[in-house]
């Protein structure tokens, strides 16, 4: 059965949105501070953490590895965790990761099989959002909103 791949479509047009936004930010833009103690290089940062994650189970699925169940996850020990790391990534190499793991994990995820996206969605909610979008758009949108 031909499964729903609307996430498709919302995925490509925040990828291409990061594309504009990392074109038009300058070094300086991307070291300038955001709530809670982060940068905008560090939010991007942030963001290619789960563009990583995902690219993870992808290609667990991909080797028969996958998990029988989804068991969710402390995210904001997660991200407090990887908070140092992200911040001590130079600015413009925090983007351009950025850039790098969402057309990875973009097209890991369009790539999949209708039978594979079946078994993902079976299990009761995979263990990241095949909409890439949906995360992207949320930091974006608060970058956005300081320029």
């Amino acid at each position: 059965m031909a499964q729903d791949r609307s996430h498709d479509k919302e995925t490509d047009a925040e990828r291409t949105r990061l594309r504009a936004l990392l074109k038009r930010l300058s070094d300086a833009d991307l070291a300038r501070p955001m709530p809670d103690g982060w940068t905008v290089a560090g939010v991007l940062a942030h963001a290619a953490y789960w563009d990583a994650r995902a690219i993870y189970w992808l290609d667990k699925w991909a080797t028969g590895a996958a998990p029988s169940k989804y068991e969710p996850e402390n995210v904001e020990a997660v991200n407090e965790a990887a908070k140092p790391l992200c911040l001590a990534l130079p600015p413009r190499l925090a983007a351009n990761l950025t850039m790098r793991l969402a057309e990875e994990a973009d097209g890991k995820v369009k790539a999949l099989s209708d039978e594979m996206l079946a078994k993902i969605r079976a299990l009761g909610g995979p263990p990241f959002n095949l909409s890439r979008a949906i995360h992207r758009k949320e930091h974006l949108d608060d970058i956005e909103q300081l320029f």
